[in-house]
């Protein structure tokens, strides 16, 4: 019980299973969502277990507010605490910006359901356990494609941006909750070599590694250690977006 808490969403593949692990190593307890990726969710579990934590894993679709209700109860019921939570869980529709025809009014509100009304209900449901915790802090993983308009789809563009500005508007009307938000560019890994297909991944990786400022592509370890920053560090830091990106958005 004497361990901080944190529920980190989309914790199977990527930044959240990064993020978990940091924490884990870090000495927290963690409840880790998905929404469908249950056996590559556990594994992470087990990983965060051999570094020392203790795990729930739920299949939990942030997008049902429902499911973020169980989340927070769940994770009550276990630890009877909540420090952090970790907004991480996304979805997107792969589309190039100029075919307005490629995406429906579906794509729209069901990606804006989960990259942005998901975050909030998390939010909502947490809010009074996380009032109890002297370090209570929310990070969201937004994009950069919330901050230039770049990105997979114009759907997730306009998603990431409204979870942006809600990261503000919250962080005003919560305190003293810290709330904030990371806006990662180009992330190496399979889901974005999923999307983007092999050649296309590859092109792209390739072409800002030599032209932006620093050389370089995200990972999802650096994601994680932007979130542990707000975490543990930025104490007095609420309302902001740290974009991790090389410098990409300078260009």
């Amino acid at each position: 019980m004497t361990k901080p808490v944190a529920i980190v969403t989309g914790a199977s593949r990527g930044v959240g299973k990064a993020v978990a692990l940091l924490l884990a190593e870090k000495g927290w307890n963690l409840t880790l969502t998905c929404s469908s990726s249950l056996k590559e969710a556990k594994k992470v579990a087990k990983e965060c277990n051999d570094l020392g934590a203790e795990t729930i894993v739920l299949t939990a679709d942030v997008s049902d507010e429902s499911k973020c209700k169980e989340t927070v109860q769940k994770t009550i019921e276990e630890w009877k605490r909540l420090d952090v939570l970790i907004n991480n869980a996304g979805k997107t529709v792969f589309n190039a910006h100029e075919n307005l025809a490629g995406l429906k009014s579906e794509d729209f509100l069901e990606i804006y359901k989960t990259n942005t009304v998901g975050p909030y209900m998390m939010i909502k449901e947490a809010e009074e356990f996380l009032r109890k915790s002297p370090i209570a802090s929310v990070v969201n993983i937004a994009s950069i494609a919330g901050v230039i308009g770049v990105g997979s789809s114009i759907a997730y563009v306009a998603s990431k941006g409204a979870l942006v500005m809600m990261t503000k508007s919250l962080a005003k009307a919560l305190g003293p909750i810290r709330i904030n938000a990371i806006c990662p560019g180009f992330i190496e890994g399979e889901w974005l070599k999923t999307g983007l297909g092999d050649e296309a991944y590859e092109a792209t990786k390739n072409f800002i590694e030599s032209s932006t400022p620093l050389n370089m592509v995200c990972n999802p370890e650096k994601v994680a250690k932007g979130v542990w920053f707000f975490v543990e560090d930025a104490v007095a830091t609420t309302g902001e977006t740290l974009i991790l990106d090389g410098g990409f958005h300078l260009k």
